[in-house]
């Protein structure tokens, strides 16, 4: 089926962890048609519910969401990946007159969508994931950052030195194709899109994401990862994430719960601080609306999903 042109709408809900985007894409649910499309790059993997703040079987019933819980834990996954299953997603969305409502989240998925980016299909080379991840081991994050600000400064001066796996990947990248990672060469995508931005201040969202971190532990995140670690082993990236690495920590019985915890309301504020620089306030692409007004956030989405949109 070919959607009309017309039809071919995305809006955007922008926002770091912690800024109640699920909440708000429940309550424009009462309003709009939409379906959810998750630009979350943990939350895709089965299984890790409670550390990355799924949304809950009331949330998921409320509204439906695409690209969530739809991978293993342990599964290769990269950028290109996601862009595919999201236009799939999209063109699904589209075909029964409903609207797509981006949700996010990880900066990079938005703006590659958004921007469309153009992003080398390189299959995962796990044989020299294993060699680079012990360079890592070995010679420390900052040895192999090195490495890629060699072959690819561009890559370099944009992935953080601690973030190893997106530096490996990176690097696979560079190997593969003897050229530079082409996130610079966007395309205009063929849909129009807007977005709005939930803005809180920063000690406020702090203090909600450390609220979700002790909701978290409560919850049974130990316990989680304690079945990730028996059913995959403990070798999976996304078992380094926020949350899964300070509670493995508390399963091996090197820190207390309340070490872990710590740790992860000191890792979390990083992330939002990192997901700012996706989601500036400064950028005149997003319409910022205070992420504690509900209706407005809800009414700015109803007004960004009207025609014409950018």
């Amino acid at each position: 089926m070919t959607v009309p042109a017309s039809s071919r709408r995305v809006v955007a809900l922008l926002g770091p962890t912690a800024s109640g985007k699920t909440a708000a894409a429940v309550a424009v649910a009462r309003r709009l048609p939409i379906e959810v499309v998750a630009a979350d790059s943990r939350q895709l993997r089965r299984g890790m519910v409670i550390g990355t703040a799924a949304p809950t079987a009331e949330e998921l019933a409320a509204v439906p969401h695409h690209l969530t819980g739809i991978i293993e834990p342990d599964a290769d996954w990269s950028l290109a990946d996601w862009l595919r299953r999201a236009r799939e997603a999209m063109e699904d969305i589209w075909s029964r007159g409903r609207l797509p409502l981006l949700t996010g989240g990880t900066g990079q998925y938005v703006w590659a969508l958004l921007e469309g980016w153009s992003v080398p299909a390189v299959p995962p080379n796990p044989a020299r994931r294993r060699e680079l991840e012990a360079i890592a081991a070995r010679e420390g994050d900052a040895a192999l950052h090195r490495r890629l600000a060699r072959a690819d400064p561009a890559s370099a001066e944009r992935i953080d030195a601690r973030n190893v796996r997106r530096v490996i990947r990176a690097l696979e990248i560079v190997e593969a194709t003897g050229a530079p990672v082409p996130l610079s060469a966007p395309a205009a995508p063929d849909f129009a899109w807007r977005a709005v931005g939930l803005r809180w201040p920063r000690d406020t969202l702090y203090a909600r994401a450390d609220e979700r971190v002790e909701a978290m532990y409560a919850a049974g995140l130990v316990e989680e990862t304690r079945g990730l670690l028996e059913r995959y082993g403990g070798d999976f990236p996304a078992l380094q994430s926020i949350g899964y690495a300070e509670a493995l920590r508390v399963v091996q019985g090197d820190w207390d719960v309340s070490a872990a915890m710590e740790r992860t309301m000191t890792e979390t504020h990083r992330l939002i601080r990192m997901q700012a620089a996706w989601f500036r306030e400064d950028d005149e692409r997003i319409e910022w609306v205070d992420g504690a007004d509900l209706e407005a956030v809800v009414a700015a989405v109803e007004a960004a999903a009207r025609p014409p949109v950018r």
